[in-house]
């Protein structure tokens, strides 16, 4: 069986990182770990800020679906109570209509009613019952 090399390009990649510290610091290897500690910090602290920044997208992802939830309860609600007012308007229309005709008729048999006494006293006048 092959050995694993992981091992040995981890080592190269810390040398490596190491020597641009110690490169980069003049060749002072406190100042080389006190820059490498600030990067580290500068790092960590990036990646919480972006967890912090996900978790954030992700909270304002779910009160987005939450508002849209709502606003489509709100419109077929909307959309419901409008139909039940056009009923109620409809229904209101019909029976309107229907006292009306009624009242109408009442009048109009009053009227036929009255004038049949009418021509009657007329009539009696004139000699005809």
């Amino acid at each position: 069986m092959s050995k694993s090399r992981l091992p040995m390009y981890l080592g190269l990649a810390a040398a490596g990182a190491g020597g641009y510290y110690l490169y980069s610091a003049g060749g002072d290897p406190k100042r080389a770990t006190r820059k490498f500690e600030d990067d580290a910090s500068r790092a960590g602290s990036k990646i919480r800020s972006e967890s912090n920044k996900a978790l954030g997208a992700e909270q304002l992802g779910k009160d987005i679906d939450e508002a849209a939830k709502k606003a489509q309860r709100a419109d077929e609600r909307a959309a419901h109570l409008a139909k039940e007012g056009v009923d109620r308007f409809e229904k209101a229309r019909h029976e309107a209509a229907r006292d009306v005709n009624a009242k109408i008729d009442a009048f109009d048999k009053t009227v036929e009613q009255k004038a049949a006494e009418a021509k009657s006293g007329v009539s009696s006048w004139f000699g005809k019952k």
